[in-house]
């Protein structure tokens, strides 16, 4: 793999049960990313926003004001991890569709390539700018536009299965999955809008365990112990 996205889950991020982070994970992320930089691969970062705030689950605020505070969630995420890697040795830049003063750069294919070609970790806050977009569909939209080889997905889960594990203990999880099946069975992979946009533009995705030893590490160099979502 030359060129990598990789999602984190906000909620993974933050000790269990509560908001905010769990500094000690994100730097074993960062040593893990490390490792991973020094073969040479390009790496990009989207993180959620939901240990901060899960908008869509209130009914008393507009959706679009709801999204736009996830968006700024997903930037203070991307701050936070991004200078928590570079205190492990890690150059950094920040990306946002939306213009923020002196905290990010706006985002730009050409900025973005550069960056990479830095040898930069690259992160991409806020989305795709706009409400009604998750931040899957915002990773995909980055996959296809900085033609990334693959997308990394690293939850609080395994992999993908065929119902919630969490509630039936005799769920099945699938190693290898079709992204036509994903979308038939309406699968909780990404949303519905990026498990197409992936089908279409031939994005191949994995998802595996954040809370794995050396998982990311081991993602990134092709060894996945979770679900491999084909296009």
């Amino acid at each position: 793999m030359k060129r990598v996205m990789l999602k984190l889950s906000g909620e993974a991020l933050s000790l269990e049960g509560s908001r905010g982070y769990d500094e000690a994970k994100i730097r074993e992320i960062a040593l893990q990313i490390k490792e991973a930089k020094n073969e040479n691969v390009d790496i990009g970062i989207v993180i959620g926003g939901g240990n901060y705030w899960r908008g869509r689950t209130s009914e008393r605020i507009d959706r679009t004001k709801a999204d736009q505070i996830g968006m700024l969630a997903t930037i203070m995420n991307c701050i936070y991890v991004s200078e928590v890697f570079r205190s492990e040795g890690l150059d950094t830049e920040i990306f946002t569709p939306i213009i923020c003063g002196t905290m990010t750069e706006q985002f730009s294919k050409d900025r973005a390539n550069k960056a990479f070609s830095e040898g930069k970790v690259v992160f991409f806050g806020a989305g795709t700018g706009h409400p009604y977009f998750s931040t899957d569909t915002g990773i995909v939209l980055k996959a296809i536009e900085l033609e990334a080889d693959i997308i990394l997905l690293a939850k609080s889960i395994d992999g993908v299965y065929d119902s919630d594990p969490k509630l039936n203990k005799d769920a099945k999880r699938y190693d290898n999955i079709h992204i036509s099946e994903v979308i038939e069975k309406r699968l909780a992979v990404v949303d519905l809008t990026a498990s197409v946009m992936c089908m279409e533009n031939k994005i191949g995705l994995a998802i595996f365990d954040l809370n794995e030893k050396n998982s990311i590490a081991n993602a990134l160099k092709g060894k996945i112990n979770g679900t491999i979502v084909s296009v």
